[in-house]
């Protein structure tokens, strides 16, 4: 009979890691009696290997994040070099020949009483005619965040973080899970430096929230379009309700991937330069129109335009631009249509239109005469605020923290499927 080997994955390793390493450091620093690390501790030393990548990430991104908090110097340690130097120092011995056995072992905000305080990002885009990968994305992420973090805190003013910020705010999803993992680390690491409480958001809740701050909007009805996320939101009774979304994929999810079909570039975004070869496009290719009550699926629409690309580009009976202009004209009469119909049920006269979708100016455009016939006012955000942005992380944070909202470290998980009306929208009256 044949028993199973066990090994070390790399993967549920590093989310062992993730799961324990702030409790480990808590208790640390409780057993070393140590009350003020930053004016105790001379430097944050942490190990650069050997080892599996995605554990010694984990690490990694602690002691640079602890390093910035506590403005310490940072030491990158040899695994082995760790191993032979603890040896001598505990056994006494002078020049030792070592036998050594092993096992396996990025955009922030800050808000201030609906002042946005600084608002940095930096952007990954993906290389020509590929989509978004959560390993490279994460891997910027890594690269990035304190860069970022530093840049908030210079462009807030913000000279003493433990004593100016009140909490500490972020995404605990959807989205993708190594990304979303690198935030909620950071986030968990200041939490604890700084002794702030910790406050998960929903993405989509920071889009209305900051949409709401920004615009002055009161209580709309708000489209949500993304390359993630595609819904009709109305907000009742402590929660943002949905009254219709995609039933498949987003529509900026759709517009991307048309984008690398023909070849567009994804520098600034694929769906900003759809949007400007759409500009230029005047014959209307008739495509499936897919609208099932208050949803709508677009994958029927894509498959269709993908698998007639080609023949359609090198017949000359439409341009590139055509193709654009066909598939953004279809999918937003889609989206004005359920958009509508959630107005006249709910008798609103305002609507906001958030996410990176929503800077598109025809969607606007739109929406707007949709409003202009129904007597009512259309807010919208430039891509300052439209596009995926700390701000709005810190905003809708702010808010909760006003509410009294918080989360323990142990329960500040992150949740790729974490849907807009699973939140209990407490900070609300009306």
């Amino acid at each position: 009979m044949l028993l199973q080997e066990k090994v070390f994955r790399p993967s549920e390793t590093a989310q062992h890691h993730r799961q324990k390493i702030l409790k480990i450091l808590a208790k640390a620093l409780s057993e070393a009696n140590i009350k003020e690390p930053e004016k105790e501790v001379d430097a944050i030393a942490f190990t650069k290997g050997p080892g599996m990548g995605a554990p010694l990430q984990v690490g990694a991104i602690v002691a640079r994040t602890l390093s910035l908090a506590w403005s310490l110097p940072l030491i990158p340690v040899n695994h082995c070099i760790g191993h032979i130097e603890m040896g001598r120092l505990i056994t006494g011995a002078n020049n030792p020949v070592v036998l050594y056995v092993s096992g396996g072992n990025t955009q922030i905000g800050i808000v201030k009483d609906g002042e946005v305080l600084s608002n940095p990002r930096d952007t990954f885009h993906a290389p020509p005619g590929e989509g978004f990968r959560p390993s490279e994305t994460a891997q910027h992420h890594r690269q990035k965040i304190l860069k970022i973090l530093t840049k908030a805190l210079s462009e807030g003013n913000i000279k003493e973080p433990e004593k100016e910020i009140d909490a500490i705010a972020f995404t605990k999803g959807p989205g993708m899970g190594a990304p979303l993992q690198v935030g909620a680390i950071v986030a968990r690491t200041l939490s604890l430096a700084w002794s702030l409480p910790l406050i998960p958001v929903n993405h989509c809740i920071g889009h209305i929230e900051m949409g709401r701050l920004i615009t002055g909007a009161n209580n709309p009805v708000v489209l949500y379009v993304s390359g993630g996320n595609t819904q009709v939101i109305s907000y009742s009774h402590y929660k943002y309700r949905v009254f219709g979304e995609t039933i498949d994929i987003a529509v900026g999810n759709c517009l991307d991937r048309f984008a690398r079909v023909v070849k567009l570039p994804n520098d600034p975004s694929p769906g900003y330069n759809i949007e400007q070869a759409a500009k230029k496009g005047s014959r209307l290719l008739e495509l499936p129109y897919n609208v099932k009550g208050m949803d709508v699926a677009f994958s029927g629409i894509l498959s269709l335009i993908e698998s007639k690309a080609a023949q359609l580009l090198s017949s000359g009976e439409y341009t590139v631009e055509d193709l654009c202009f066909s598939l953004q004209e279809t999918v937003f009469a889609m989206l004005v249509e359920i958009t509508e119909r959630a107005m006249a049920h709910t008798g609103s006269k305002e609507l906001l239109v958030v996410g990176g979708v929503g800077c598109n100016k025809r969607l606007q455009e739109m929406a707007e005469c949709m409003c202009a016939e129904r007597g009512a006012h259309l807010f919208a955000t430039d891509e300052r605020f439209c596009i995926d942005n700390g701000a709005m992380i810190a905003q809708a944070g702010y808010l909760m923290h006003k509410a009294g909202l918080k989360c323990e470290l142990e329960k500040s998980t992150i949740t790729q499927r974490y849907r807009t009306d699973q939140v209990n929208v407490c900070w609300r009256t009306q």
